[in-house]
Formats: C-alpha cells, structure tokens, sequence
C-alpha cells in the first residue's frame, strides 16, 4: 500500500512539473517556420484559432495574421534568449529576442525584435495563444565627454 501511495504522489509531482523549456522553444521556432514558409496548416498546428497577437502597427486575429503571413518575404529569422515561466498547470509565458532578416509589403523589416507568448496546453499540446513583437531600439551612442 505504502507503494502505491509514493508512485500516486510522485505521479502528480510529475504532472504538475514545469513545462519542459525545449518542448516549449520547439513549438516557439515551429510557429516561426511555419510563418516564414507561409504553410498556413503548419502554423495552425501550433497556433490557436483563438490566437491574438499585439504588434506596433495593431491588433491581430488569426486571420489578420495568416494575411500578413502573405505579405512578408522573410529569408532568415534566429531566435536567441529564450525563457518561459509557468503561470499555471497548463500556460506558460515566453521572452526571447528574434534577430529577422526579410521584407514585409516590399519594404525592409529585418532587425532584432524583443518579443513575447503565451502558450497553452490545448489539443493535446502547446498552442500559443498570443503574441507580441516589437523591434528593439538602437542602441544609444554612448556620450562624449569633455576633457
């Protein structure tokens, strides 16, 4: 019995440990492939229906982000700095920097961009449910100083 008691409890420790940062960049560079390859059906494999994304030039749906996925001719896009944070059983929070190289509408939008999901389980795996991007700022000339 005593068995019994420790394998239930280790089997809820184990449920409600952290969502593996791998399992969770993984879907983050899917989501990112999927969009860059405009495969509107990859990018809806890890992206929820219910998606919204927050970017400078508005708010976005998935439809609005499946037509901006038409508009952009992205040739490369790397992403670095990556963590998440559980906020809970089934949703965890990513940061990351994503240094993109491409055109969106025929105009230049390559840069580094700080940028920021929620993920949540759903479907059997982790969709993400929100987004948000915005490019990083330059960095600031350091100022001269007289003598």
């Amino acid at each position: 019995m005593i068995y019994a008691t420790i394998a239930f409890f280790a089997a809820i420790a184990i449920s409600l440990a952290a969502p593996d940062k791998a399992a969770v960049m993984a879907k983050e560079q899917a989501a990112w492939q999927a969009f860059k390859d405009k495969n509107a059906d990859s990018f809806k494999k890890v992206v929820h229906s219910d998606f919204r994304g927050v970017y400078d030039t508005g708010i976005a749906d998935m439809r609005k982000e499946l037509d901006d996925m038409k508009k952009w001719d992205m040739k490369s896009f790397t992403i670095g700095d990556y963590n998440i944070v559980s906020v809970g059983a089934d949703t965890v929070m990513s940061t990351y920097t994503v240094v993109v190289e491409g055109t969106y509408d025929g105009k230049d939008a390559s840069g580094t961009f700080n940028a920021g999901s929620v993920w949540k389980l759903a479907k059997g795996g982790w969709m993400a449910i929100f987004h948000t991007n915005i490019k990083a700022a330059e960095a600031a000339a350091t100022p001269a100083t007289s003598p």
